[in-house]
């Protein structure tokens, strides 16, 4: 068993249950600089979407509900700047973020419930990323106030491969214990390829007080989605359907770069 995870370092057993047929849904905020420092772009260009992040397979988004970001603990409503895009060949949507402060932004996204006619259910993911400017990251650590969030306990920025993450599972702010916990690596271009289906995700399991530990192998974007309780079902055509209510958060970890790299 040790040979094979040393071997598969980016490959993961997948979610038990129903995300063995749900297979590893995201909703995703990806921009295009995970900092930004007075030499990087001070423009943000966000793409949001809901897609399969491992095997790079896209679902239409329908315009989210609500988006925007908090700055310095005051929120900034972004949903009519949103353009429409297209993501791994489905719709998805866009904007162009001017970063004009030192601050820490947290960007998030609620979405339109999206119905899965395949599962016969609702899926809806409370989607966080945090970025920050110039310096700052003075409250990094901040609950927004999502229906489900994950609330960092490690920096979610700053970080290399092979750092612990560690995050708090939240439902209407309260703390979800042994939640479900499914993590996934965005794995754009599809340069890592796993030896089958059950190495392309990994679960876990919140704690006793609702905090999950996870230790990233790799560089890039990775993805955390713990799953909470619906406050209700939604209806399809009238009728009553399950709703899987997922809070996602989006973390970018650095290589580990030695001068001769340079």
């Amino acid at each position: 068993m040790k040979k094979v995870l040393k071997k598969s370092v980016l490959c993961f057993s997948l979610l038990n249950g129903f995300a063995l047929t749900m297979f590893a849904h995201f909703g995703m905020i990806i921009p295009s600089e995970p900092v930004v420092e007075q030499n990087t772009n001070k423009n943000l260009r966000l793409v949001l979407s809901f897609s399969h992040p491992f095997v790079e397979e896209g679902m239409h988004l329908e315009k989210p509900e609500r988006f925007g970001v908090f700055v310095n603990g005051k929120e900034s409503n972004l949903l009519d700047r949103l353009s429409e895009t297209e993501i791994m060949g489905h719709k998805a949507w866009e904007i162009d973020y001017s970063v004009k402060s030192p601050a820490v932004y947290q960007f998030y996204m609620v979405p339109t419930p999206y119905w899965d006619s395949s599962e016969n259910c609702f899926i809806i993911h409370y989607t966080k990323l945090v970025v920050p400017a110039f310096g700052n990251e003075e409250g990094w650590d901040k609950e927004i106030g999502l229906k489900a969030e994950i609330v960092p306990l490690v920096r979610p920025f700053g970080l290399y491969a092979g750092n612990t993450f560690q995050g708090i599972v939240k439902n209407n702010r309260k703390t979800v214990p042994f939640a479900d916990v499914e993590v996934n690596y965005y794995n754009k271009g599809k340069q890592v390829v796993c030896k089958n289906s059950y190495l392309e995700s990994h679960s876990l399991k919140s704690d006793q007080n609702g905090v999950f530990t996870y230790t990233v192998p790799a560089p890039g974007w990775w993805g955390f989605k713990a799953f909470v309780p619906p406050d209700k079902q939604l209806k399809h055509d009238g009728i009553p359907k399950k709703t899987y209510v997922g809070a996602v958060i989006w973390v970018f970890f650095d290589k580990w770069t030695e001068k001769r790299d340079l």
